[in-house]
């Protein structure tokens, strides 16, 4: 009987008397026949032609003790737990680890049910219980009551940062040695996260010190996905992450703007079981610019979210040549090989109409730009000289390109003392032949780039040698001089090729690798990576949280623990961290869960000798009880008929001796009504509710859509059943009982108005149900899209998941440009006189479709040609919650907000609405009444 427990075992003591119980119907016969005496039958019925027993029939005894026996059971409370959650631990403390890091939202609902029935199972065992997220601070933990557990259960929730589960092994050991013997529940995501994974074995050491059973729940295989996305100038890869091959080989990756609306879209399959897969992004730098977000289509956590910043995108660069215009020529002047091999990756200017170098610099910093690159511009004024120390302290990045001018000046915005004149190699005076470059060092921002054999270097300007020169260089030639060299100066740099950024001191930029080195060397533009110069690091700013990713991968605001970070932090989210945005909007960073380069692996249970292991789908309890009272209902209503049967009541005539016997009928169908009651529709799909074409042609109804998730659409059916009886009590229509509807396989051409509630846990409509929508608005129809998220939604901030949804499914529509629904609308006077349209919410806004402006000298916008009615109408204020009424007409859900009235303003704006859908804009015509009048009067 493993896995059998009972809420109630001293119930099961009634089984005792089972015996008792088949003596007493053993000895107990059966009701006698009676038989009619009239005198005319008085020796027909002398002899009875059928004899009645003397003691009850076996089955009969057989039938009555099993029902006996299943209400016995029944009342004591059996549950079936398969894998016997918990057991083991007589009547002590019972802790329950739930992993909920941001791997935990795939499966997250199923885990939550499985700890649940977990803490009530310890409550029938009269266990105190203890629940731990994995993901939580790391905090004393305290044995209470399963109703405190329950409570504390619920409080969890996914969060958007990856566990450091070691963390909590201090914890986790002071419980085990406080409740010797105490059970421990893991219920796991199986993911050991991007760091080693260390924490089984040192479990495993815990639980064998304390005598401790553990029972480890976890899928099959880790069904969660994350992703990381690495970037360079405009090329962008993401890498979708998995910790085992789960069946889930293929998805799509989608790249959102800051509104969430999709930019791109990849898909991507794991080759050959494997656990990353690698998602190029080619799209154009106009594009990739605007990303903000990149997510795994459908995949509902933190986890699968990357968060893109400035320090990824595009930069505006600003190009000065020190030359004469003579040395300006196209094709051979500095600033074209720099513009052409700068352009895939960034925005270029050049300075128009400036006359001087130092007009061109201030008309750049003037514009903003982000990389100032000055081509061979020698000696500069006090001024311009201040104002580019002051961007590069700010954080810009100035690249210079050496020349014959730099080589002849004296200029203290360079990284490094300079030698006056240069260095000729292979020239007609040296005996020097021209050097290449030398690999590049692992701390150099170019390590990883190759140098082509064939570039040479003729001339260069020197370094003056000095001990911090070695920390400055960034590339060097074969013979260990310099050729580019950086400092941080502040919160920016200062970079310097020495060579010219043409063809005249070495054919670099004709190659490859100048691309390359320019893309890195721009790519630095506005991060704050550690000082290469060796020498004390800047204190970088600090950042405040301004957005941050819950759980489940949606933008809010950020929790009161978040803490701010320093402008140059790189790594993982943590606790104090949360993945969001940090800083102003137009220069801040951006964390993320995962880093790049990270990995995920499934966790090593190896080390976990001697626990129990189960799998999610198996650790669901099972309430018998319910299944016990039906059987045992079953049991008697046979008993019953048996009775009837053995009494003679139904033979040939018997039914009718039960004509007078009220009570004997109602017995009867009381007992027969459970198993002859017909099974109830379900409840996404109510059969009253299904359209029929003759009916709904012939009666004007309102309609909604069936989302497939029950709860909404029940609201949506008592919403429209409650505008319905408004709209017949104060109106002189006399609409149908609402209709719910499938858009991909009903008629829509029978109903004005249709009702689609959002609901992001549902699948997106299929294409035949979004061509169908788009008919039924461009004939005439009007479609309410009701987001429900008034109480979450915040005007310039991320959209809700009900809003990303409907925007996505809006995406391949043609939808009119909308507005809020102005004061002069037809909407707010074509029934009743109303300025908004609450529902269960009041702080949503209604948008319709725009109207023209007004013409010149009018105070009042005309009125549309035909009915004037917006095919599309949304809102957040959930309408449906507020027209709900139950049987006896009693709201079932509360409104929120501060106006006492504001549910009859909601069946105001409902009647409005529907008035507005069925008359057109007949009511804007009211405006020309006076004159009218006037005119008739003449």
């Amino acid at each position: 009987m493993l896995g059998l427990t009972f809420a109630a075992p001293l119930a099961l003591a009634a089984l005792v008397g089972l015996p008792a119980l088949w003596f007493l119907l053993r000895v107990t016969p059966p009701r006698p026949r009676r038989i009619a005496f009239p005198p005319l039958k008085l020796v027909a019925d002398l002899m009875a032609r059928r004899q009645t027993p003397a003691r009850t029939p076996p089955w009969l005894l057989i039938l009555r003790l099993a029902a006996a026996a299943a209400l016995i059971l029944a009342v004591s409370g059996p549950v079936w737990n398969p894998q016997g959650i918990g057991a083991g631990g007589g009547r002590s403390a019972l802790l329950v680890l739930l992993d909920n890091g941001a791997s935990a939202a795939h499966d997250w609902r199923a885990r939550l049910a499985v700890a649940q029935d977990t803490i009530e199972g310890a409550a029938r065992d009269g266990r105190p219980v203890a629940v731990l997220g994995s993901a939580e601070a790391a905090a004393a933990i305290e044995a209470r009551t399963p109703a405190a557990a329950l409570e504390r259960l619920r409080a969890l929730a996914p969060r958007p940062h990856f566990a450091d589960r070691a963390t909590l092994l201090p914890v986790l050991g002071a419980f085990l040695e406080k409740n010797p013997g105490a059970g421990l529940v893991w219920i796991s995501d199986g993911v050991a996260g991007p760091e080693a994974d260390a924490f089984t074995g040192a479990l495993a050491k815990l639980a064998e010190a304390g005598g401790t059973v553990v029972t480890l729940l976890r899928a099959d295989a880790p069904p969660a996905l994350a992703l990381t996305a690495a970037e360079s100038g405009s090329k962008l890869t993401a890498k979708v992450l998995r910790a085992a091959p789960n069946g889930r080989e293929a998805g799509t990756v989608r790249a959102l703007d800051p509104r969430g609306l999709p930019l791109a879209e990849h898909d991507f399959a794991f080759p050959n079981g494997a656990l990353a897969a690698e998602v190029p992004l080619e799209i154009p730098v106009e594009l990739r610019n605007n990303i903000s977000r990149l997510e795994v289509s459908g995949e509902r956590s933190a986890g699968a979210v990357v968060l893109m910043d400035e320090r990824g995108k595009r930069r505006r660069v600003g190009l000065v040549f020190g030359g004469t215009s003579d040395q300006a020529q196209p094709l051979l002047a500095p600033t074209y090989y720099l513009s052409r091999a700068l352009q895939p990756f960034a925005d270029v200017q050049e300075a128009r109409g400036a006359k001087g170098t130092a007009e061109s610099i201030n008309q750049l910093l003037d514009n903003q730009v982000s990389v100032l690159v000055l081509a061979d511009v020698g000696a500069m004024d006090e001024r311009t000289t201040a104002r580019v120390e002051k961007f590069v302290s700010e954080g810009g990045l100035l690249l210079r390109f050496a020349g014959p001018r730099l080589a002849a000046g004296n200029d203290p915005l360079v990284p490094v003392r300079l030698r006056r004149g240069g260095r000729n190699l292979g020239g007609t005076l040296s005996w020097d032949n021209p050097k290449t470059l030398a690999p590049f060092a692992p701390e150099s921002p170019f390590a990883g780039l190759s140098a082509p054999a064939d570039i040479g270097v003729r001339r260069q300007i020197l370094a003056e040698p000095d001990g911090d020169l070695p920390a400055r260089t960034w590339a060097s030639l074969q013979d260990g001089t310099p050729i580019v060299t950086a400092e941080t100066r502040g919160q920016g740099r200062v970079v310097l090729f020495h060579v010219t950024a043409d063809t005249t001191w070495s054919n670099l930029p004709l190659s490859g690798l100048f691309i390359d080195m320019l893309r890195r060397v721009v790519a630095l533009a506005g991060s704050a990576a550690p000082p290469t110069d060796g020498g004390p690091r800047p204190p970088a700013a600090i950042l405040a949280p301004r957005l941050a990713l819950d759980g489940f991968g949606a933008l809010g605001s950020p929790p009161a623990s978040a803490k701010a970070v320093a402008a140059d932090y790189g790594d993982r989210a943590t606790p104090e961290h949360p993945p969001g945005f940090y800083g102003p909007a137009d220069g801040g960073i951006a964390v993320n869960a995962l880093r790049p380069g990270d990995a995920l692996a499934p966790l090593d249970l190896s080390k976990l000798t001697g626990a129990r292991t189960g799998t999610l789908a198996g650790a669901e309890t099972l309430d018998l009880r319910p299944a016990l009272f039906t059987f045992a209902l079953m049991l008697l209503a046979l008993d019953t008929l048996a009775g009837l049967w053995l009494g003679g009541f139904l033979a040939r005539g018997g039914l009718g001796r039960l004509r007078g016997r009220p009570a004997a009928l109602v017995a009867v169908g009381l007992l027969l009504a459970p198993l002859l009651a017909p099974v109830p529709a379900r409840a996404e799909e109510p059969a009253a509710n299904r359209p029929n074409g003759i009916e709904s042609a012939l009666l004007t109804r309102l309609a909604y859509v069936i989302t497939g998730d029950a709860a909404v659409d029940e609201a949506s059916r008592a919403g429209l059943t409650g505008l319905t009886q408004m709209l017949a009590s104060r109106t002189a229509l006399e609409p149908g009982e609402p209709a719910g509807i499938d858009p991909a396989k009903d008629e829509l051409a029978f109903y004005p108005l249709i009702y689609w509630p959002i609901a992001a846990n549902r699948p997106q409509p299929g294409e035949q149900a979004i061509r169908r929508i788009d008919a039924f608005m461009r004939n005439g129809g009007t479609v309410l899209f009701d987001t429900r998220d008034g109480l979450t939604s915040r005007p310039g901030a991320a959209p809700t998941p009900e809003g990303a949804y409907l925007r996505k499914m809006l995406a391949t529509l043609e939808v009119p440009e909308l507005e809020p629904v102005p004061a002069d609308h037809v909407l707010t006077k074509a029934f009743y006189l109303v300025d908004t349209f609450p529902g269960r919410y009041a702080s949503g806004q209604t948008w319709v479709e725009a109207l023209p402006p007004a013409g010149e000298g009018t105070e009042r916008r005309p009125a549309r040609a035909g009915d004037g009615v917006s095919p599309i109408i949304i809102t957040g204020n959930d309408l449906a919650a507020a027209w709900a009424v139950g049987r006896r007409g009693e709201p079932l859900y509360p409104v929120v907000g501060g106006d006492q009235r504001q549910r009859e303003m909601a069946f105001r704006g409902g009647v409005n609405i529907v008035m507005y859908t069925l008359t057109g804009n007949y009511k804007a015509d009211q405006v020309h009444v006076p004159a009218l009048l006037e005119r008739l009067g003449q």
